[in-house]
């Protein structure tokens, strides 16, 4: 870490404390870089009861116990993780200033790992948390399908999204039933021949009320009850690219941020990692786009320091 005339510049400032952003914190702190991640405690990664697909935990790991772990691993060896949001990124000549809920900070470069945002059904908050808890609603499929292996399933949505949770589900289980979250299902001919050929019910919509009752996720729909152990929502989820848009940085069409081999972004300095960056959204993915990125910004500093001198 260096003096300007701002204060304190670090050699990378990581925004977001999830498994992204705490992996990468590592990396570049046991490169001998100076790190300042913030972490305003919205990684999905919290609300994971238990990851049994994660290397090296046999028995599971809860998503807490997990950012606990990496948290304490990154500051052991020097990086600085505070608690607040970063609320602006600006161009400052060959620096980028962060703007956050606890003040202005500088980087030489920025790692944004914001990840994404769930579109959650209509529920009340609590409720939500106490299904997610319990496992009675989940959100990742190539996670846990593992768990509802022969369980009753619920997908709530519409179109090509719940076609193709209800058909990846069904290599766990016969009984799968897609609920319309709407008055129409928005499938064409061909994906509800499939659907039928394979043995998922169609329900039709609106859903109404989501409640837990006898340990099972009722969802409830005009003129009827539908009962399921675990219900996945099929309604996709919103890359939290805001702040990488704002700085001029290229996204996907679906708002994710772009990035190169290396998780480069359009703008220099910039780079991303984890799931605000397109691609399978997973803690292991999110690990592997993470070292990558740091050797990378480790590389891209020590490049341009030897210019320098």
């Amino acid at each position: 870490m260096s003096k300007s005339s701002h204060g304190a510049t670090y050699d990378c400032i990581v925004v977001g404390g999830g498994p992204a952003g705490l992996t990468a914190a590592i990396y570049l702190a046991r490169y001998h870089l100076s790190v300042l991640v913030f972490d305003d405690r919205t990684s999905r990664a919290a609300s994971i009861r238990l990851s049994h697909n994660l290397a090296g935990f046999p028995n599971g790991v809860s998503g807490q116990e997990l950012l606990a772990r990496m948290r304490a691993q990154a500051e052991r060896y020097g990086a600085h993780v505070r608690h607040g949001e970063v609320t602006q990124l600006s161009k400052r000549g060959p620096l980028i200033e962060a703007a956050s809920s606890i003040g202005h900070s500088w980087g030489r470069t920025v790692l944004l790992a914001t990840g994404v945002i769930n579109r959650r059904p209509r529920m009340p908050s609590a409720l939500h948390d106490d299904a997610v808890g319990r496992g009675l609603l989940r959100y990742c499929p190539v996670c846990d399908g593992y768990e509802v292996t022969d369980k009753t399933v619920g997908v709530i949505g519409v179109g090509t999204k719940s076609f193709q949770e209800a058909t990846f589900l069904r290599s766990y289980t016969r009984h799968v039933t897609v609920v319309s979250s709407e008055d129409q299902h928005h499938l064409n001919e061909t994906q509800i021949s499939k659907l039928q050929e394979i043995g998922i019910k169609l329900q039709p919509g609106p859903v109404t009320s989501i409640e837990i009752a006898d340990d099972l996720l009722v969802v409830n729909i005009p003129g009827a009850r539908l009962s399921f152990a675990s219900v996945y929502p099929a309604l996709g989820s919103d890359a939290r690219s805001e702040l990488a848009l704002r700085l001029g940085a290229g996204l996907s069409q679906e708002g994710c941020v772009t990035v190169d081999a290396h998780q480069r972004t359009t703008v220099g300095g910039l780079y991303a990692a984890g799931d605000v960056v397109q691609g399978l959204d997973q803690i292991s993915n999110a690990m592997g786009e993470a070292s990558v990125a740091a050797t990378a910004i480790r590389n891209d500093l020590c490049d341009q320091s030897l210019r320098v001198r």
